[in-house]
């Protein structure tokens, strides 16, 4: 299932603008505290390091990624999910814009 709203979250304004805007996204935080973000990526291939570690849920669009040490792309696309290590990186191709929700772990 896709998710279409979140609700009750505490949302930062400022976007988070990467790779010269090809990648687009806002954070915020749940009641709970939980921290994740919301975001767009544009048609591009970039490639993404990660701190914690990441679920992608992907809510619209679709995206191929790979992990970093795997050399098979993998397909995202809308209720999907993909997660990422920490202290890792990933590289994603997108042809069509791909929207997502960033679960930090």
């Amino acid at each position: 299932m896709t998710t279409a709203s979140i609700a009750g979250v505490t949302l930062t304004t400022k976007a988070n603008v990467y790779f010269d805007g090809k990648c687009v996204s806002h954070s915020y935080q749940l009641a709970d505290g939980t921290k994740q973000s919301v975001g767009v990526v544009l048609p591009a291939t970039l490639t993404f390091g990660t701190a914690a570690a990441e679920i992608m849920e992907c809510v619209a669009g679709s995206c191929e990624y790979k992990l970093d040490g795997s050399n098979e792309w993998k397909k995202s696309g809308p209720g999907e999910k993909f997660s990422v290590p920490a202290n890792s990186k990933f590289d994603i191709r997108v042809t069509e814009a791909y929207h997502y929700i960033c679960h930090y772990a």
